[in-house]
């Protein structure tokens, strides 16, 4: 099992799912329960009554003005998380009062923060494409019944892409092309990147910008321990002008893959994905294809991390894993999430 970070920021869901209907996400086994207040601000409060523990997200629980009352018996608690009523009696017990989470919203994701301290000055990491108007973007996030280390483990290995999503976006450029690794230990991120000079152009490329043809094909993937998977996609017919010195690119066309890797519990994760294109913004055929191409590779990993969760789950006490160049991404990750892990440790805050 890949250990718990904590004191970090994680992605509990996209905006566009906020609102004034009461939403339940358990993030790093910490039931948390959404809304927004009149005036539109997002509150994180524990999705438990301290009552009888029911979740506040369950129906018939609802919001009175930005006051959350319970649906089972009638506790009702304010966005501090403090018990304002208790039905039948006028005293409220000093411990009535529902635990808070710091809540931020940036580039299209509301993040809560998970930990036993405040975050200070500590900010999520970026993803600005998502609400760029520049940008067109698709998402959506569907559940995996697998530890969360899996899904870093399968996005910092794109060679399965030649395996796993031929006829979506995997070539055999892509398992055959060597990689490079970076490791920023300080700032926990991971950077592989594998860029193909003459490479077949898959369908999700061909269809969406309408290349003909061979391509080059250039994957540079960001990774910001625990939470945040960045992918740099950059594709242009062979014989494309590179990108200038000062960075602008304009011969190419470029998407940005993000995806907010949440644990859920020890054996699920919460997989959310977005796709940002910087070409036919105005174009819904293009989008509704990227949109649901981009599920359907999307899910063919979720069934596969299932599958492979559920074999981890009858391997004998002591199987090694074999791992490979293709590899070292994944395995910088390990580390960084184990180190994070134990320096975030209860026996770590004590000492």
């Amino acid at each position: 099992m890949t250990a718990f970070v904590r004191n970090q920021w994680y992605v509990a869901a996209y905006a566009h799912e906020v609102g004034r209907e009461l939403l339940g996400r358990t993030v790093l086994g910490e039931p948390i329960l959404l809304y927004r207040t009149e005036d539109g601000r997002a509150v994180g409060l524990a999705d438990r009554c301290v009552h009888r523990r029911f979740p506040l997200s369950e129906h018939p629980s609802r919001l009175e003005g930005d006051k959350v009352v319970c649906g089972y018996h009638g506790f009702t608690y304010g966005t501090d998380g403090v018990c304002v009523r208790v039905p039948g009696q006028t005293r409220v017990p000093r411990t009535a009062r529902l635990a808070t989470y710091p809540v931020v919203e940036q580039d299209s994701f509301v993040w809560v923060w998970i930990g036993d301290r405040e975050p200070g000055d500590s900010l999520p990491p970026r993803a600005p494409w998502l609400d760029s108007p520049h940008y067109t973007t698709v998402c959506g996030m569907e559940p995996i019944e697998g530890d969360y280390g899996l899904l870093v483990d399968n996005l910092l290995d794109l060679s399965h892409e030649t395996y796993l999503h031929g006829g979506y976006i995997g070539t055999p450029e892509v398992a055959e092309t060597p990689i490079t690794t970076e490791v920023d230990d300080k700032s926990a991120i991971v950077r592989v990147s594998r860029h193909m000079d003459d490479a077949e152009c898959p369908p999700f490329y061909a269809n969406s910008t309408g290349i003909q043809g061979r391509i080059t094909r250039w994957q540079d993937i960001e990774y910001h321990a625990p939470a945040l998977y960045l992918l740099h996609s950059r594709v242009a017919p062979v014989g494309t002008p590179a990108p200038r010195p000062d960075g602008s690119d304009p011969d190419a066309f470029h998407v940005e893959v993000v995806y907010g890797i949440t644990p859920s519990t020890e054996k699920s994760t919460y997989d959310f994905w977005a796709v940002a294109r910087d070409f036919a913004l105005d174009d819904q055929e293009v989008t509704d294809y990227l949109r649901s191409s981009n599920h359907t590779v999307v899910m063919q990993d979720v069934v596969a991390l299932n599958a492979l969760q559920r074999a981890l789950d009858t391997e004998k006490p002591g199987y090694q894993e074999l791992s490979i160049n293709i590899d070292t991404g994944g395995l910088a990750a390990r580390r960084i999430l184990a180190r994070l892990a134990a320096e975030n440790s209860p026996e770590a805050a004590a000492r």
